[in-house]
């Protein structure tokens, strides 16, 4: 009998070699919190109970549905009454653990797993040119080195380590600080990396445009907040029938103006389930999009409750829009948010909605959301401050780095750059000038220009001392090299990246590798 049921459960008596654990038949209505579960027990068994830890609990649905897997293999002799009801609070009343996101469909899981069984083809850059044909599976258990298993240049690479510290530490800073956390996925557009974070403890995903939602329910994700106004009627159908067809599916989306209600309820007659919407309140005068005062809240709120095809069930806005953004100015704006949330529910505005989602958090400001949202008083239903931060999942060596406010705090931990665009050299034609093969096509360049950060020849990696990027053509950089940098034609020089948004979208199929170069695993973007 197999040691492990599913990626989640480990079975068995206690046994001081984790890998010798033994199995036996368990009762399942003794399950450990995973409070009291100590870190190196993580995965471990336990005489007669299943144990669980923030790194490994899977959503609540989930857990309920494999122990039932566990009873029909019997491995557990009763489920002890487990009802799937209790998780509608998103804690599981038997594991206390929070509902991660919503559990995935067979569909979905297979969806997935169906990554793995692509061809490796002319589709996707910088890949070994003798893996064309195998499946992106057969190459990864192949574990592959970056820099001797045949990779070709330009290639971007993710670190399999930093990624983990930087979805580890958005987790943990959630938690500190009580706020739910639907992280923009138009970051990455990756559905291996919406998965994580889900795992990871998120509510659910941020997206912005309908096409965003169709890959992220392609893939499982089950909560979206749609992070803009709808106004598409094709768009809404497809949504409206989709939240039809699947009870535990839910979309919360924008609304700033009467006529875009007035938009959404024609296109949404007939529908079963009202739409959930958010009033968005713009971040001020010349600001994107959103209501400019509170009257126009009002007037909006008023044609949502006018309608029976919407649900207005929060407020939400974008604080990184602030004009001469400062943290004055963004903790001002945070309080107008939170008190139109406030004052909405005072004139009972949310009738009818289970909780009241107050939204705000990009990149650059979400220390000041905490301290906002900390301060939300009572209302009349269960408030979810949920935050919306994206770009922390590969971080950057450039913009975001400079504005992450874990600069300010940062007693709260650091986020730490994960992608890593190796190139080589081509060109030398002068003492002071080279070019390597990687250009507009290959890395972001709307932000900053890509960092000189080390040189590799002959198996050794250095800093890549005198060097810099000075411009980018379609397919080269430019670089500025001093006096005694040491540069040859034929050099690898990996170049660091700022704003994850315009890094992940250039690139397909990206490696995902360790510290020492080993490719364990390729992240599939849809963009």
């Amino acid at each position: 009998m197999p040691d492990t049921v599913s990626p989640y459960f480990v079975t068995g008596v206690a046994h001081p070699d984790p890998a010798e654990t033994q199995t036996k038949r368990l009762n399942t209505a003794a399950v450990a919190n995973p409070a009291v579960v100590a870190p190196d027990r993580r995965g471990d068994a336990v005489d007669g109970l299943l144990l669980y830890t923030a790194r490994s609990t899977p959503d609540a649905t989930t857990f309920l549905r494999e122990l039932e897997k566990v009873r029909e293999q019997g491995w557990a002799t009763d489920l002890g009454g487990h009802e799937t009801s209790d998780i509608r609070n998103r804690r599981c009343l038997y594991c206390n653990a929070p509902d991660r996101g919503g559990s995935m469909s067979t569909e979905a899981l297979a969806a997935l797993a169906r990554l793995a069984e692509e061809r490796v083809d002319h589709r996707f850059k910088g890949l070994p040119p003798d893996a064309d044909g195998l499946t992106v599976g057969e190459l990864a258990a192949q574990r592959r080195n970056l820099f001797t298993g045949g990779f070709t240049t330009p290639v971007l690479a993710l670190s399999a380590e930093r990624l983990e510290h930087n979805l580890a530490l958005m987790e943990t800073y959630a938690t500190r600080h009580g706020l739910a956390f639907a992280p923009h996925g138009k970051t990455s557009m990756a559905p291996q990396l919406f998965r994580r974070q889900t795992d990871r403890g998120a509510w659910g995903i941020t997206l912005a445009v309908p096409h965003q939602v169709w890959v992220a329910r392609a893939y499982g994700v089950q909560r979206v907040f749609l992070a803009n106004e709808l106004v598409d009627p094709a768009a809404l159908r497809r949504i409206s029938a989709g939240l039809d067809a699947d009870d535990d599916f839910r979309l919360v989306c924008y609304v700033d103006s009467v006529r875009g209600v007035e938009l959404m309820d024609a296109a949404l007659r007939g529908a079963r389930r009202p739409l959930d919407v958010v009033v968005e309140l713009a971040a001020g005068d010349g600001a994107r999009t959103g209501v400019r005062t509170e009257r126009e809240g009002a007037a909006v709120a008023d044609a949502v409750a006018a309608v029976p095809t919407l649900r207005l069930v929060g407020v939400a806005g974008y604080e990184g829009e602030v004009p001469g953004a400062d943290p004055e100015r963004v903790h001002a704006w945070l309080r107008r948010l939170t008190g139109l949330a406030a004052a909405f529910d005072r004139a009972g505005r949310f009738a009818g909605a289970e909780e009241i989602v107050v939204s705000a958090g990009g990149s650059a400001w979400f220390d000041a959301v905490a301290d906002v949202f900390a301060g939300i008083p009572e209302l009349s239903l269960p408030v979810l401050k949920l935050l919306r931060s994206g770009a922390y999942v590969s971080h950057d060596d450039g913009h975001y780095g400079r504005l992450t406010p874990f600069n300010r705090v940062p007693e709260e931990g650091a986020l730490e750059p994960a992608f890593r665009l190796w190139t080589q050299v081509v060109s030398r034609p002068s003492p002071d000038q080279a070019f390597v093969n990687a250009g507009k096509r290959d890395a972001a360049y709307d932000l900053d220009l890509p960092l000189a950060q080390v040189i590799r020849r002959d198996g050794t990696e250095r800093p890549a001392t005198g060097v810099s990027v000075t411009a980018l053509s379609d397919q080269h950089a430019w670089l500025r090299t001093d006096a005694g940098a040491d540069v040859e034609v034929g050099d690898w020089i990996g170049l660091g990246l700022s704003h994850p948004c315009t890094s992940f979208d250039k690139w397909p199929l990206i490696p995902l590798a360790e510290a020492d170069g080993t490719v364990v695993d390729y992240i599939r973007t849809f963009f």
